[in-house]
């Protein structure tokens, strides 16, 4: 007893279950039991498995592509951390047969409001299936120009890095400039891209003009010929 009168007996503490990560399948050690539902997938990994089903899907269609985007980047040695969805280049008039084969494969197509690209989803993840970039239809020289490129295990034509980058600069504007979100994949593929190509390309426009000198700035690429 205490002073006032309370037990002092000792507190017991509560028992704590081991808590274990599931590291198989519902059939597995570890694994979720009956009814219960997997863990979450790698969102990156996901996004590459759906973006391996669908250029599989192209290919052996016959289709002529490209792969654009994150994804692109991550296939000419960027980052991994892949955030938002698969893009995929494909000719304007090659559109009714790619939709076909998506819907032949099962996938929903969705038509959004803008008439440069169908939207479908793979594996629960988002694909982007574009007939233009930056405002510029998709091209045979553009598919031409595509490095064929293994995207986790899968060969598929990817964007050249400099028609990559073309793409992510020439869409900057007075309503959309993130030179942020563009800066690290100029920086992983930079000796890859044909800057004075750009320059002639875009540089005249004032926000790619003010993209590639930010680049100089920041020493990523080098200064033009004739300026300080």
């Amino acid at each position: 007893m205490t002073h006032n009168g309370e037990d002092t007996a000792p507190l017991r503490r509560p028992e704590v279950t081991e808590l274990r990560l599931a590291t198989g399948g519902p059939d597995q050690p570890g694994g979720p039991g009956p009814g219960q539902p997997d863990l979450p997938q790698d969102r990156s990994q996901a996004i590459l498995e759906a973006t391996k089903e669908i250029g599989a899907l192209f290919k052996r269609a016959g289709h002529r592509f490209a792969l654009a985007g994150s994804v692109a980047v991550y296939a000419h040695g960027g980052s991994r951390y892949l955030q938002h969805d698969a893009d995929f280049c494909v000719l304007p008039d090659d559109a009714e047969a790619v939709t076909g084969t998506l819907r032949e494969a099962g996938l929903p197509i969705r038509t959004p409001p803008e008439d440069w690209l169908l939207k479908t989803t793979c594996r629960g993840q988002n694909i982007d299936i574009i007939f233009a970039l930056a405002h510029q239809p998709v091209t045979e020289e553009m598919l031409e120009r595509a490095h064929v490129l293994p995207v986790d295990s899968v060969l598929m034509p990817v964007l050249s890095p400099t028609d990559l980058i073309h793409s992510l600069i020439s869409a900057f504007s007075e309503h959309y400039c993130d030179f942020g979100a563009v800066l690290p994949v100029a920086r992983a593929v930079r000796e890859k891209v044909d800057w004075d190509e750009l320059r002639v390309a875009c540089g005249d426009q004032p926000m790619p003009a003010a993209f590639l000198f930010l680049l100089e700035r920041l020493n990523v690429i080098d200064a033009q010929e004739g300026q300080p």
